[in-house]
Parts: C-alpha cells; sequence; structure tokens
C-alpha cells in the first residue's frame, strides 16, 4: 500500500494533466476505495447533448488509476492493459457524477479495478480495467519527451 497516494496529493497534481483539464476531482482515497466526482458542463458532451462515452471512461479510469496507484509499492507505475465501460443511463450538463473505484485484484504484476459511476444514487456507468504493475520507476518522475525513446540513446 502507499498511503502517499491521497486526495489532496492527486488534487495537487491534476493541475495542467487531462483529468485536470476534465474537471474530474478526487475526494477520497483509501486502501479499500477511491472516490471522484465530476460536474458535467458542456466540454463533456458528445453534439446530442449528453455526456461523451470519453469522458465516461476518463472519469472511470482516472478514478481507478488513483486506486490503483494507492495500492502499489511506493516507486511503481502501471500501464493500461484492458479495459471494458458499460454505460447504463445519460449525463447531461449540471448532473454531479460520483465514480467508487475499489480493487478486485491486486497482484505483482497486474491489478484490476472496478469503477462504478453513480449520478445521485443511481448506477449509470461500470469500467473494470487491468493494469500492468511496473515496478522501480517513480510515477511522479520527469518523463523523457516522445522522440526521447529508449531513453539514454
Amino acid at each position: 500500500m502507499n498511503p502517499e497516494i491521497t486526495a489532496e496529493a492527486i488534487a495537487e497534481w491534476l493541475p495542467g494533466t487531462f483529468p485536470g483539464d476534465m474537471a474530474i476531482e478526487p475526494v477520497e482515497i483509501t486502501d479499500e476505495l477511491a472516490t471522484g466526482r465530476m460536474v458535467v458542463d458542456k466540454r463533456h458532451l458528445h453534439p446530442g447533448g449528453f455526456v461523451h462515452g470519453g469522458v465516461w471512461t476518463a472519469l472511470a479510469d482516472s478514478v481507478a488509476a488513483w486506486a490503483t496507484f494507492r495500492n502499489m509499492p511506493p516507486n511503481h507505475d502501471f500501464t493500461t492493459i484492458e479495459l471494458k465501460l458499460n454505460v447504463f443511463g445519460p449525463g447531461q450538463p449540471g448532473d454531479e457524477l460520483i465514480c467508487k473505484a475499489r480493487p478486485l485484484h491486486i497482484g505483482r504484476s497486474t491489478a484490476v479495478i472496478e469503477a462504478r459511476v453513480f449520478n445521485d444514487e443511481k448506477l449509470v456507468a461500470n469500467l473494470v480495467v487491468t493494469q500492468f504493475v511496473l515496478p522501480g520507476r517513480d510515477p511522479r518522475a520527469e518523463r523523457p519527451a516522445p522522440g526521447d525513446y529508449p531513453p539514454g540513446d
């Protein structure tokens, strides 16, 4: 477990990132549960006026990532190897979407997280994501520029 991963720590890191730009906010992060929220506005909508599929994925995957980081040892990172999203209801401007992500499996090399999204008390989306755990790298470390792979060449 990594107790350094808290809602406050994530909130400091979010500005200027994709989840931050999408207005996804951490609410609470514990070993058992990561909770985030997003209030739907125009940037989240497809042309028909409902929440875009990519936004559902961004919200649920971001909160699942916080649960993953919390449950990995320090100085580890991860990458997604599979995800599945089901949407059960629409999201509209002004809706407050709450996402609750729980680990289903935490292993040495993989983590599986389920993220459920609610509008009021109604379940409106469910995401299950499998993460590949990458040891030996601080996830807060500076990343090489896209053309600099492999690092050091």
